[in-house]
């Protein structure tokens, strides 16, 4: 704390500490006049500023002053491109700066543990590399424009059943591995202004008040130095709240908060210091805010509506495109099916929800890109009924019979995912799948787009020829859909979460939302790709797919190193060559595979991508470097990330499950702790250690011969053998004549941990 701040914090009085605290507002937090202490305003993101016009709510009932509506998070993310992502932060900073807005709420983080969360589109990935790596570019885009970003929702908030008062039961390392280390690199290398944590608890305790999380880790482990801010409403126990270290709480409730602070101050429940601690916080982020400020920018929306444009297109995924039907000819004439087609969904609903500049039109769109082509609407199916309408469907089958291919646009209706409930099933509408099947019995060339946050599942998969996955792309995501369709733009977005074949072949299928109180993360590590993998079960599409109009070839895949110590760069290049006849762009995409783990882990994990632009026939060597965390778990025995010794594997691949390049690589690391002995430690536990045997057998030989194990292990069959594996040590004075008593077996336990401690150094 400078001397400054120091001597600001002693001019307050007990009940202005308390008031900076928490809001003033809906919005704001508090002013102090007396001390020319300013208030300043948060708003809404990730995608697009949301600042109310009338009265304010949290959930975006009311209307908003229009806004860039840029493309949500999980098609944003589709585009795999860092630069992209950061000059999309770029623009929402200065929007947010034009309308005096201190701090955007995002981005949003959590992990896609399930595709049913109806809140998934407000989300990065299924991986924690890939959306921390996103994120942090979100965060430094943003912040160059002086403007803070909060990143949320920390920790678990994966689920909107219960969100406020659920409890989360995660192992501390999956805890670790997936759902902390989805914000941790984006929090240590972008920092920040402010974390929001989550409504939930976290293995018994909220959020809010959880010092572990927001101390612990954050604080401590991580060095974060901005504020914690609450979620709406997601204050349990004020006083808890802020010793934890939560400083704001939001939004303001009439002084309620401010005075609870004050009682729990002078009943000696809350320390001044952890008071002043919370002030100094907050007034460092009231000068960030105020003081140490660009110029103003001059806004050029149109420009904004470009890149959300841009976005879109780099952020579209081609899933399916047989006998190459796309991209369209600028000739024909072509049938355009379903309501969506008219009333694109391009983003969610609920507290995100963005009041655009401008809205493309889907047809003139198409217009404009398609040339001289002809094109024709049908409704086929109408979004808000559940009722199949035949007079649309018939006569959307005749249109289809009369065109050279129909373009379906199918998806998700609002109310099928939006903030506060989850989805129950992973269906489009069965007035969709039943235009699907009609027009599939008039016409071979279909082509179905998709409008929807989250995967879907498609026992009609194997009907339409090509499948476009578009999310909710913003409000340029019809230009970007027609530029995708005639090939002005080569698709290169590629899934940063897998579409399961069906709603039971999910990970937490079976713990997914919980009982009435709490939620089993059983699955542990074991999310998205990491558990199709592991099981062997075959994805709808795979983490990473994505198809694009021309090909890419790999080769030359070199390591710096064959064996390498954990306290060295692994680097790592390997060539991508355009083979096709279009110009377009690969994601290349690294992961890494642990052949030899002590602890169970997945088949593969990602820790590098790189998205490279490339002109027919051109090659490129794209390069990374991995450190030793990449090569790491994290070890519950010693509470931190372990690199222990052994073989891994590089693999390069163009999803989780097309992977075209592998390379061998020794690690001389660490030797995991080795848990110590004691008395139903198996015999088989203690012969996995070269250091004991020897002991152990001249111990086993001083006993007696009837019942030996040592016997047993020579001579017995197969089974016997697996049997006396298992036995406990204390055990042995029931199969031994001479069977040693408690100390005798004690002393035995004490020599063999002395030498497993010798061994260790």
């Amino acid at each position: 704390m400078d001397n400054a701040t120091q001597r600001l914090i002693e001019a307050m009085t007990l009940e202005e500490k308390a008031s900076l605290c928490s809001g003033l507002d809906f919005w704001r937090t508090k002013p102090i006049k007396r001390l020319d202490i300013p208030s300043i305003r948060l708003a809404d993101g990730p995608h697009g500023l949301r600042i109310q016009a009338g009265g304010s709510d949290h959930l975006g009932l009311n209307n908003s002053i229009p806004a860039t509506c840029f493309p949500t998070e999980v098609a944003l993310s589709c585009s795999w491109d860092e630069e992209l992502i950061r000059r999309v932060g770029v623009a929402l900073g200065r929007e947010c700066r034009a309308q005096n807005v201190a701090l955007l709420l995002g981005p949003g983080v959590n992990i896609k543990r399930s595709p049913l969360c109806g809140r998934n589109f407000e989300y990065f990935s299924e991986d924690p590399f890939l959306s921390s790596a996103l994120a942090a570019a979100y965060i430094n885009g943003v912040q160059s424009q002086g403007v803070g970003t909060v990143i949320k929702h920390f920790a678990a908030n994966n689920q909107e059943t219960r969100r406020m008062s659920v409890d989360v039961n995660v192992d501390e390392r999956a805890l670790h591995e997936i759902y902390l280390a989805s914000f941790e690199t984006a929090i240590t290398q972008a920092q920040p202004w402010g974390v929001m944590c989550a409504y939930n608890k976290v293995n018994g305790t909220f959020a809010s008040e959880n010092a572990e999380l927001l101390t612990d880790v954050l604080r401590n482990t991580w060095q974060y130095d901005g504020i914690v801010v609450s979620d709406w409403g997601a204050v349990n126990d004020r006083a808890a709240a802020l010793d934890a270290g939560l400083e704001l709480d939001m939004p303001g409730n009439d002084g309620r908060s401010d005075q609870r602070i004050i009682d729990a101050v002078n009943n000696g429940l809350l320390s001044t210091a952890v008071l002043d601690r919370a002030v100094a916080r907050l007034l460092k982020l009231i000068r960030r805010a105020t003081t140490e400020q660009p110029q103003v920018p001059a806004l050029d929306m149109d420009k904004h509506h470009l890149l959300a444009r841009e976005a879109a297109s780099e952020s579209i995924v081609l899933l399916k495109n047989d006998t190459d039907l796309l991209p369209l000819p600028s000739s024909g004439n072509f049938a355009i099916i379903g309501e969506l087609a008219k009333n694109l969904r391009y983003q969610g609903s609920g507290s995100s929800r963005v009041n655009p500049t401008k809205i493309d039109t889907l047809v003139q769109e198409l217009q404009r890109a398609g040339g001289s082509a002809l094109f024709h609407y049908s409704a086929g199916y109408r979004l808000n009924s559940e009722q199949i309408d035949l007079s649309l469907l018939d006569e959307a089958v005749i249109l289809a019979s009369k065109s050279d291919a129909a373009i379906l646009f199918l998806g998700l209706p609002d109310d099928y995912e939006t903030e506060g409930v989850d989805r129950n099933h992973l269906c489009i509408p069965a007035t969709q799948v039943a235009l699907i099947e009609a027009v599939s019995q008039v016409q071979d060339n279909i082509i179905v787009v998709l409008s929807n946050g989250s995967p879907i599942e498609m026992p009609w998969v194997v009907t339409p020829k090509a499948i476009i996955e578009s999310y909710l792309g913003g409000q340029a995501m019809a230009a970007a859909l027609a530029d995708i369709l005639f090939g002005h733009v080569n698709p290169s977005g590629k899934l940063t979460e897998t579409f399961p074949e069906r709603l039971e072949h999910t990970p937490c299928h079976l713990n997914f939302p919980g009982t009435s109180e709490c939620v089993e993360y059983r699955e542990g590590v074991f999310v998205g790709y990491r558990y199709y993998d592991k099981k062997g079960i075959e994805p709808l599409f795979s983490f990473g797919h994505g198809l694009s109009y021309t090909s890419f070839e790999y080769s030359s895949l070199k390591l710096s190193h064959e064996q390498i110590l954990d306290s060295d760069q692994l680097e790592i290049s390997v060539t991508v060559k355009n083979t096709g006849k279009r110009a377009g762009k690969e994601i290349v995409q690294l992961y890494v595979s642990d052949t030899e783990s002590s602890l169970i882990r997945p088949d593969s994990e990602l820790k590098g991508f790189k998205k490279i632009a490339l002109e027919p026939g051109e090659s490129k060597q794209v390069s990374f470097s991995l450190n030793r965390r990449a090569f790491s778990f994290y070890d519950p025995k010693v509470h931190d990330w372990h690199l222990e010794s052994g073989w891994f594997e590089v693999l390069i691949g163009r999803s989780s499950r097309d992977i075209v390049a592998r390379a061998p690589v020794e690690i001389v690391g660490q030797q995991r702790p080795i848990s110590p002995i004691h008395a139903n430690s198996t015999i088989g536990d203690i012969l996995k250690h070269p250091a004991l045997v020897p002991f152990f057998n001249d111990w086993l030989e001083s006993l007696s011969e009837k019942g030996n194990v040592l016997k047993m292990l020579r001579n017995g069959e197969p089974w016997m053998e697996e049997l006396t594996l298992q036995l406990p040590l204390r055990t042995q004075s029931d199969y031994s004549e001479k069977a040693p008593n408690r100390q005798e077996l004690q002393c035995l336990i004490d020599s063999l941990n002395h030498l497993l401690q010798q061994q260790q150094g």
